[in-house]
């Protein structure tokens, strides 16, 4: 390409035909996530795993009880673009005498979508691409130049949290999303990480929702005594057992004492000044390293990935990392940190001492000290 006066040129056909196709790729994208949004609501993975071999793609439509008949031959094309994009393995067989006729196997990404998987993802998947939550990302522009906090506010007139609060149907939405992501990382951290959890006589899940994560420690942990602290509307009648706890609360305000605190993928939610102050409460209330004192946090660290080996996968992740920090700008002002920003939370914080490990794909946990 070359420059003119400061000014880059197209100087090529093919630098304008990529160029243009470059654009075509970003602005169709979204393309993808509705049809693979299309795929979960329908069940089709489910349906291909229990046929339990190579299915035809005419079984499969027979298999669609929602379908409109008249419809049938759009499956085809739908799954053609979610084998494309790694979703299905579309195989081709023919019998003596017969058309050829695609056949579908899944693919480790569409076991991760199953219902019927414990680390199921497929709530998640849904609520981020429910209209509620992408509707605010179309108001990117008219937000910039307004005085609203976020584009959610823009457009709903109140916070996140708020109308979480204020709306039982959508806040019960937004926690079956949540515990999905939970029961995930929590099948990842368990087996990855236990050398974070090991020794420790007691630890408070911040922000812990219905406690899928603290359930999968406590299980794990049964010498632990676990408590998830979460806002009244979210635990008030949740039952605890053996040696997982409950408690009502506000992470502004107070944080129970304990041995360590978890902070699972919430300082993503909370600007700067609000994230010192969550992480100075947990200061006050952890003891000093020499006792074991540490927070631990679950959170992006824009950079740092386990797929960051394998340059296509790491470009990839990097992008998922940055389509998080959007999202947390519009929908919440905060955003997704960087190591250098991270460590700065840190230090204002009083912490001394921190360690990162990138053994959760897109996000890492973090171990800090007092």
């Amino acid at each position: 390409m070359a420059t003119i006066n400061g000014e880059e040129r197209i100087s090529t056909t093919d630098e304008l035909l990529r160029a243009h196709a470059h654009v075509w790729n970003h602005t169709f994208a979204f393309v993808s996530s509705a049809c693979l949004k299309c795929a979960v609501q329908l069940g089709i993975p489910d349906i291909i795993h229990r046929h339990g071999q190579p299915m035809k793609l005419s079984q499969l439509v027979a298999s669609l009880p929602a379908l409109n008949r008249s419809k049938s031959h759009c499956i085809g094309r739908l799954m053609r673009l979610l084998a494309h994009d790694g979703f299905f393995v579309e195989l081709k067989a023919a019998a003596a005498g017969e058309e050829e006729e695609p056949e579908y196997t899944l693919t480790p990404a569409s076991h991760l979508l199953l219902r019927t998987t414990p680390a199921t993802v497929s709530p998640f998947l849904l609520l981020m691409l429910d209209p509620f939550m992408v509707e605010p990302l179309n108001w990117l522009t008219p937000w910039l130049g307004n005085d609203d906090p976020t584009a959610f506010q823009t457009v709903n007139g109140r916070t996140l949290w708020d109308y979480a609060g204020q709306n039982p149907a959508f806040n019960s939405f937004f926690n079956e999303g949540m515990e999905s992501d939970a029961r995930m990382v929590a099948s990842v951290v368990i087996e990855e990480c236990r050398g974070a959890f090991e020794g420790l006589s007691s630890l408070v899940d911040v922000g812990g929702g219905t406690g899928t994560m603290a359930k999968a420690i406590a299980e794990a942990f049964p010498e632990m005594k676990c408590t998830v602290l979460d806002l009244p509307h979210v635990v008030d009648k949740l039952p605890g057992r053996k040696n997982l706890f409950f408690t009502p609360g506000n992470m502004f305000e107070a944080i129970p004492p304990a041995n360590a605190i978890l902070l699972k993928w919430i300082l993503h939610d909370w600007d700067d000044q609000d994230c010192v102050k969550i992480l100075r409460h947990c200061r006050e209330t952890i003891p000093s390293r020499q006792k074991g004192g540490k927070v631990i946090i679950i959170d992006i660290v824009v950079g740092h990935q386990k797929l960051k080996e394998a340059n296509a996968n790491g470009d990839k992740s990097t992008q998922t990392q940055l389509f998080f920090d959007m999202l947390m700008m519009v929908m919440v002002s905060a955003k997704e940190r960087t190591e250098k920003e991270w460590a700065n939370l840190f230090s204002i914080a009083g912490f001394s001492e921190y360690k990162i490990n990138p053994i959760l794909g897109l996000r890492s946990l973090i171990e800090v000290y007092p």
